[in-house]
């Protein structure tokens, strides 16, 4: 740096005047922005200490405007980034938090688990976000923060922070919102988030008015019939399913084998359109049944369209860890099904086909 810079910088570190410290701090600022990208490590180093000398006790908007200015710079000094991003006053932290390159997953993790709720918000909007951060996001974050998180297209999940923005969502249809319109989060998840958000709003809307249950099941009906089938139109996976699958049916492959295949596989998409096709129900109606806890669905289809036991419980265990999948519920679902008649079941599915075909169903 010039010799005149060096001298008002040894006068402004000695005086107690704020306004001389933010002045020079502003000279410093301009010199290191004009030179960016052309200066050593050692330079660099040599602007860091000056600049976090500087930084002690100068007034915030001063603060606030040099951040603003180092934000985005790829060679920003270190150390100064790092003051400046734990800054107690967001309106100095936050454009730092929101842009610098210069930022580690560590200190945006640390950031994240100590600082105020407009930190966070900030951290939540970078173009991109590690799985460590966003668990750090999600475990302190308030809505606001969980929202910008999931609407953030750079952002990556790890399953435990998936499952909190999921659980999140449940009573949150903002944030439900944000989650279907990510394209990478599996279907199934999505699936059983709009059936719990849906149940929910159910029951709230049945106790607020109980005398129009009915009109407020079909309703809620169709709007899940008509979000499963957005989320049907948006995937490629689904997409590429149909087609496997709907050719299967068409040179007749398609069997109880291959329903046991795509089940031992985890695939909703293939499961869903093959029980579809087999059994002449609606796709959105299977797939609500693949997730919801109670069975009698499943039992009632399987049987209507001679599945064997070994393949119904596969079904009845798509996702690990529901409720259905203790060892005394399946012996309860093993008795029900050998009690039920073939005849029977393929009543029943004529009633759910009817039922469907004359409106939404209801979700229970």
């Amino acid at each position: 740096m010039e010799n005149g810079l060096i001298d008002q910088l040894e006068i402004a570190l000695a005086s107690p005047e704020l306004s001389k410290r933010a002045e020079l701090l502003r000279k410093v600022a301009d010199l290191f922005v004009f030179g960016s990208g052309k200066f050593t490590d050692k330079q660099i180093d040599l602007f860091d200490e000056v600049m976090s000398a500087l930084l002690e006790n100068i007034e915030c908007a001063a603060r606030a405007d040099f951040g603003s200015r180092l934000s985005r710079l790829p060679d920003a000094p270190r150390r100064t980034i790092r003051l400046l991003a734990f800054d107690d006053a967001p309106e100095v932290a936050a454009p730092v938090l929101e842009h610098s390159p210069q930022l580690d997953e560590a200190s945006l993790g640390e950031n994240a688990r100590t600082k105020s709720q407009d930190h966070l918000l900030a951290i939540a909007g970078r173009s991109r976000l590690t799985e460590p951060v966003t668990d750090a996001l999600l475990a302190r974050g308030n809505n606001d923060v969980a929202m910008r998180t999931a609407g953030n297209d750079g952002a990556s999940f790890s399953t435990l922070g998936m499952s909190k923005l999921v659980r999140r969502a449940r009573d949150n249809g903002a944030l439900a919102m944000c989650i279907w319109a990510r394209p990478d989060i599996p279907r199934e998840t999505l699936l059983k988030l709009f059936v719990h958000a849906s149940e929910m709003v159910r029951c709230k809307l049945e106790a607020a008015d109980p005398r129009q249950a009915a009109l407020i099941r079909s309703a809620i009906a169709e709007g899940s019939d008509e979000l499963q089938a957005m989320a049907r139109a948006g995937s490629s996976e689904h997409a590429r399913a149909l087609a496997e699958v709907t050719s299967l049916h068409s040179d007749g492959q398609l069997d109880e084998a291959r329903v046991l295949g795509f089940v031992s596989e985890r695939s909703l998409d293939k499961t869903a359109v093959a029980l579809s096709l087999m059994s002449d129900l609606p796709i959105g109606a299977i797939e609500r049944a693949l997730v919801r806890s109670e069975p009698e669905q499943i039992l009632i289809l399987a049987k209507a369209i001679g599945l064997s036991w070994d393949t119904t419980k596969a079904i009845l265990t798509f996702y690990p860890g529901v409720a259905h999948e203790s060892r005394e519920r399946l012996e309860q679902c093993f008795a029900s099904f050998f009690r039920l008649s073939p005849n029977t079941a393929k009543a029943a599915l004529q009633f759910y086909r009817l039922r469907e075909r004359a409106g939404p169903s209801p979700v229970h």
